[in-house]
């Protein structure tokens, strides 16, 4: 996906299409990550489709839930999907911050070559 070291940089186009790619893919789990948690807490709590999303993009952005939770399902429910979004939070930073990183580190390494 990313170029080898000894290549040349991305044109800033291509770098571009790059950025959105990653983008996308962050959105989509996003997405999914939301559906997940308001399925979770719709079925399990009994909560309408409105607290449900509420509840489930708080934990996603690592607030924590708004309403409280009634049922052992619906806590164990919550206690695994907290645990989940903790990790989707690092893991789609890492998808979207990839290709700045690697751009900056390519473009530093190109910068160090030609010094020597």
């Amino acid at each position: 996906m990313f170029e080898h070291r000894t290549d040349p940089l991305l044109p800033h186009r291509q770098f571009l299409g790059r950025l959105a790619r990653c983008g996308a893919v962050g959105a989509g789990l996003i997405t999914f990550s939301l559906l997940i948690g308001m399925l979770g807490y719709h079925i399990l709590e009994n909560f309408s489709w409105l607290d449900a999303f509420v509840n489930a993009s708080m934990l996603l952005g690592g607030m924590g839930p708004v309403d409280p939770l009634h049922t052992a399902s619906g806590k164990l429910f919550a206690g695994f999907y907290a645990l989940y979004c903790g990790f989707m939070v690092i893991a789609i930073a890492g998808i979207i911050f990839a290709p700045i990183v690697h751009r900056f580190l390519h473009r530093f390494h190109l910068e160090h070559g030609r010094s020597e």
